[in-house]
């Protein structure tokens, strides 16, 4: 999948070029853009735009597709969340606690919450391609894909306000206080949330486990 964001998208200053760049699965969560490129994005620069993007557009899919299933939409959304990341970029500030991949999520999280206010998203996939391994035999392949589903139909039985945490903790390793933030609940009620999310699917995979 290739994210392309027109210059006339992101109003950058370049009028005849645009930012194209396709997932590599190479970013690692912890990868966080310079300083010196953030501000460069402020200005509209498209070498420094395109760099923001590869960075991140990795989580920002993951995300999406986790929370609303894989699907052309996906797209759609992704690109909304950089264009809207773009234009409020004047008002971000880098300081200690401030992470531009959490800063990300966070208007990813707010998109899904405006659709889903307007659509019925299907809730799919929580597995993510990249961390598959790259050898297996047909047997564990089978087993593997009996594993996702099985896991795919428990956590779409999740609450919603249950299950972005469990995708939050779980497959972006953001720390109860960090999702706190994101979602705009007290840490307290992240840490319940997502003690009932586990206990939950404890619950609706226990014969899937007790079979292995």
């Amino acid at each position: 999948m290739v994210l392309v964001l027109t210059a006339e998208q992101l109003g950058a200053r370049e009028q005849d070029d645009h930012v194209a760049v396709e997932p590599s699965g190479s970013t690692t969560a912890d990868t966080e853009i310079d300083a010196r490129t953030l501000a460069a994005c402020r200005t509209g620069d498209r070498l420094a735009l395109q760099r923001f993007v590869s960075c991140y557009q990795h989580q920002v899919f993951a995300f999406l597709s986790r929370m609303t299933g894989m699907g052309p939409h996906v797209e759609d959304l992704a690109q909304e969340v950089f264009i809207r990341a773009y234009r409020a970029l004047p008002r971000f500030e880098r300081r200690n606690n401030a992470r531009p991949s959490t800063w990300l999520l966070t208007i990813a999280f707010r998109l899904v919450q405006d659709r889903r206010k307007k659509q019925h998203l299907r809730l799919v996939p929580l597995t993510d391609e990249h961390t598959q391994p790259h050898t297996s035999t047909p047997e564990t392949e089978r087993q593997r894909r009996e594993l996702a589903s099985a896991f795919e139909q428990a956590a779409a039985q999740l609450p919603q306000e249950q299950r972005v945490v469990l995708v939050l903790a779980h497959f972006h390793g953001l720390s109860m206080s960090r999702i706190s933030a994101l979602i705009g609940a007290p840490t307290n009620t992240v840490k319940t949330r997502l003690h009932r999310a586990r206990e939950r699917m404890k619950q609706l995979l226990s014969q899937v486990w007790e079979a292995r």
